[in-house]
């Protein structure tokens, strides 16, 4: 990733005034077997999106307790929820998701990933009618949010994700953020063009087009109630992350289990995880885990 190049596109974004138009996505549903085939590889251990991965995870650290039960909305391939699941082994993890075809490449990961605190069906966000209220200790979303037809579905999955959590349960949710130039988008997308399929660089183009403004989702998370910090990347909202904590430290146990995943990463997978951390970090979200 070109420094220079990434901090020209941010600086503009910080002197640019108005705000795209959202282009919502195609579908709300990630059903096509070719898309999801390359949103698998592209978020598998050897893949482009496991660094950011990785720091979802680390995040969550703070959020997750053992014996939690997890709700991950909109789970997809579950690449994401292994890696919750790898770092909580005592908490127990429940993954919705809208589209069949989405529930059965997650199933085919959690097999492979030899998780056994993770289960699956299908769900929608936007009407979680198998849960009780208050009946999940901890909600998660990650890069989903987007894929929501308007403000009024957006703002519907937040009032569905307050019904089903506990009073003062922990939240870990993560998406991009609208950015204000279409050369901004276009550059994130097509950056890193030679480490991901075409389909993926088109759908990652796609799914920045359709996120919501920080004013969108700071408005449509009120009914997550007190104590829910917003976050985004250091100059622009290329990602934004809500969280609420549950505990005040990690323990040991879960640093060791951070640690060895993070060693798990390429050198040029590391020093991407480390440039996210520290965007991050600049913007007041640091790592709940010291990685040095």
């Amino acid at each position: 990733m070109s420094v220079a190049a990434m901090l020209g596109h941010l600086l503009l974004e910080r002197v640019s005034l108005r705000d795209l138009e959202r282009v919502p996505e195609p579908t709300m549903a990630m059903d096509d077997p070719a898309q999801v085939e390359a949103f698998w590889e592209c978020g598998s251990l050897a893949g482009v999106l496991a660094p950011t991965y990785l720091f979802n995870a680390l995040q969550t650290a703070h959020v997750v307790r053992p014996g939690d039960k997890v709700l991950d909305l909109a789970c997809g391939p579950a690449n994401q929820l292994v890696q919750f699941a790898r770092l909580h082994p005592e908490a127990e993890f429940l993954g919705v998701d809208h589209a069949a075809t989405m529930i059965d490449r997650a199933r085919e990961t959690v097999a492979r990933s030899g998780v056994r605190n993770v289960s699956l069906q299908p769900g929608d966000m936007n009407a979680l009618t198998g849960l009780a209220d208050a009946s999940v200790d901890c909600v998660t979303c990650t890069f989903s949010l987007h894929h929501l037809p308007d403000l009024t579905s957006l703002q519907v999955a937040f009032r569905e994700a307050a019904r089903v959590l506990k009073p003062g349960g922990g939240i870990y949710i993560c998406d991009f953020g609208r950015l204000r130039r279409r050369s901004t988008q276009a550059y994130f997308a097509y950056e890193r063009r030679e480490l991901q399929t075409d389909l993926f660089t088109q759908d990652f183009l796609n799914s920045l087009k359709a996120a919501f403004t920080l004013a969108d989702l700071k408005k449509a998370a009120a009914p997550l109630g007190g104590g829910v910090g917003i976050h985004q990347t250091a100059l622009a909202p290329f990602m934004v992350v809500l969280s609420r904590p549950t505990q005040a430290a990690a323990s040991a146990a879960t640093i060791d289990r951070g640690m060895k995943m993070l060693s798990e990463l390429s050198p040029r997978q590391q020093r991407d995880f480390m440039n996210l951390s520290r965007w991050f970090r600049i913007a007041g979200l640091p790592l709940p885990i010291d990685v040095g």
